[in-house]
C-alpha cells in the first residue's frame, strides 16, 4: 500500500515538475527576449547586449561549487524555493524601479545577475533531487519531461515575446514573469524532495565537514569513477568545439549567405522542434539497455551534422534550396542533440550517489560554463581569420576523433560490461 503511494506521488511530482519548468522556463526566456531588445533599443551597442551576457554566465561560473555543496548538504526543497522566492523578489525589485525611476542599465545587470544565481542554485538542486523525486524506472521520463518543457518554451517564447513587445510595455513583461515564477513556487512547496532519496542522515553532535573540504571530495569521487570521468571530459571537449557551431552558424548565415531574419527564425525553430519530438519519444519509450554506447554514436553524428552546416559554402544553392537545407539540418541537429543527452543524463542519475549529486552537476557545470565563453571567443577571432568552411571541418573532425579515442570500445565495455559478455557468446557460438 506503502509503494503504491509513493508511485502515486511520483506520478504527481512528473507533471508537477514539468509544469513548474515549464512555467518559470517561459517566463524567463520572455523576459530574456523583452530585455535583450529594450537593452539594444536603449543603447544600440553590441556591447552593452554583450554585458548582460557575462553578467548572467561569469556570477554561474564562479559560484557554481557553492551550489553544488548547499545542495548536497542542505535541504533540496528549501533551496529550490528559496531560489525561486529570489527571483520573484529580483523582478518585482526591477519592476519598482522601471515604474519609479525608469529603467537603468545597472538596474537589468544587477537583475541579471541575481537571476542568474537562482538558476543556478535552482538547477543544480533540481538535477540532484530527480532520484529523490520519482522512482528508478521512469528517471529517463522524468529528465524527457523537463527537456520537453525547455523545448516547448525555446519555440513559444520568441512568438510570445514578439508578439507582445512594443504592443506592451516593460513593466507589463515583468509582471508576467513574477506571476509565473509565484506559480513555479506554489507547485515546488507541493513536492516530497526525499521520497526516493537515499542520502545519509545527519548525526548529531557528528563535526560538520568543512565547505572546502567537502568541495573536494566532491572532485575526489568524480575522479574515483572512471567511466563518469570520461562522460565529463567528452563534455568538456564538446562544449569548448561547439563554440566553432555557436558562432559559425549565425555568421555564416547572416553575413555569408545573408538570409533574412525570417527564414533564420525558422531554422531556429526546426531545432527546437526537433529537441521537443524527441522529448516526447524518449518519455514514452522504455529505458535504453546501452546509453553511454547511444551517445557516444549521438555525439559523432552531431560531430558530422556540424561539419554540414559549411556545404552551402562549397556547393552552389538556391535561395529556396538554402533555406530548406538548414531547416532540415537544424531538425536533425535538435533531435541528435536529445538523442545524445537524455540517455547520458539517465545513466549519470544512476550513477552518482545521492550525496555527491550536488558537487558533481556543479563541476560539470562551472567546467560548461568555462569553457563555453572561452571557446566561443577563440572561435570567434578565428573566423576573422580563417575560411568559416575549413572553421567547422577540422572542428567537427577533432569532436568526432576525440569521441571515437575517449569512448573506444573497451571503455564502452567498462561501461556496459554486458556487451562484452555478449561478444564472448558471440564468438563462442562462433567457433
Amino acid at each position: 500500500m506503502e509503494e503504491t503511494l509513493k508511485l502515486k506521488k511520483a506520478t504527481y511530482h512528473l507533471w508537477t515538475f514539468t509544469v513548474s519548468k515549464l512555467v518559470s522556463t517561459f517566463g524567463a526566456q520572455v523576459y530574456a527576449f523583452a530585455i535583450s531588445f529594450y537593452i539594444l533599443q536603449l543603447t544600440g551597442s553590441a556591447s552593452s547586449f554583450a554585458l548582460n551576457l557575462i553578467c548572467s554566465i561569469l556570477p554561474r561560473t564562479i559560484v557554481a561549487p557553492f551550489a553544488g555543496y548547499a545542495a548536497d548538504k542542505y535541504s533540496r526543497k528549501m533551496i529550490v524555493i528559496v531560489a525561486q522566492i529570489a527571483t520573484t523578489i529580483a523582478i518585482g525589485g526591477l519592476l519598482v524601479v522601471s515604474l519609479t525611476m525608469g529603467l537603468s542599465l545597472f538596474a537589468i545587470y544587477s537583475t541579471t545577475v541575481i537571476l542568474s544565481l537562482t538558476s543556478l542554485f535552482s538547477g543544480v538542486t533540481f538535477s540532484s533531487s530527480i532520484t529523490g523525486l520519482v522512482d528508478e524506472g521512469r528517471i529517463q521520463k522524468a529528465m524527457s519531461l523537463n527537456q520537453m518543457s525547455i523545448s516547448f518554451a525555446a519555440i513559444g517564447s520568441p512568438a510570445v515575446g514578439g508578439l507582445l513587445y512594443g504592443a506592451v510595455s516593460m513593466p507589463v513583461f515583468l509582471i508576467m514573469y513574477m506571476v509565473a515564477s509565484v506559480i513555479a513556487v506554489l507547485l515546488e512547496s507541493t513536492m516530497d524532495f526525499k521520497l526516493f532519496a537515499k542520502r545519509k542522515e545527519v548525526v548529531e553532535g557528528e563535526p560538520k565537514e568543512p565547505m572546502l573540504e567537502s568541495m573536494k571530495a566532491g572532485l575526489r569521487y568524480l575522479m574515483k569513477q572512471p567511466i563518469l570521468k570520461t562522460m565529463v571530459v567528452i563534455s568538456l571537449f564538446i562544449n569548448f568545439l561547439f563554440g566553432a557551431y555557436q558562432v559559425g552558424y549565425s555568421f555564416i548565415l547572416i553575413e555569408k549567405l545573408k538570409i533574412n531574419a525570417q527564414h533564420f527564425g525558422f531554422t531556429e525553430g526546426a531545432f527546437a522542434i526537433g529537441m521537443l519530438l524527441l522529448s516526447i519519444y524518449f518519455s514514452t519509450r522504455k529505458e535504453l539497455k546501452f546509453p553511454f554506447l547511444v551517445s557516444k554514436w549521438g555525439i559523432v553524428v552531431l560531430g558530422v551534422l556540424m561539419g554540414t552546416v559549411a556545404l552551402p559554402l562549397l556547393i552552389t544553392m538556391s535561395s529556396t534550396m538554402l533555406v530548406v537545407f538548414y531547416i532540415v539540418l537544424m531538425f536533425f541537429f535538435g533531435a541528435t542533440m536529445m538523442v545524445t543527452n537524455t540517455p547520458i543524463q539517465v545513466m549519470m542519475q544512476k550513477m552518482i550517489e545521492d550525496d555527491y549529486k550536488g558537487r558533481v552537476f556543479s563541476i560539470i557545470e562551472t567546467c560548461a560554463m568555462a569553457l563555453m565563453p572561452l571557446g566561443m571567443v577563440l572561435f570567434g577571432f578565428l573566423y576573422d581569420i580563417f575560411p568559416a568552411e575549413g572553421i567547422l571541418i577540422v572542428s567537427s573532425m577533432l569532436l568526432i576523433l576525440v569521441t571515437l579515442f575517449l569512448a573506444r570500445p573497451s571503455v564502452v565495455r567498462a561501461a556496459h560490461p554486458e556487451l562484452g559478455q555478449k561478444r564472448v557468446a558471440y564468438l563462442k557460438t562462433e567457433s
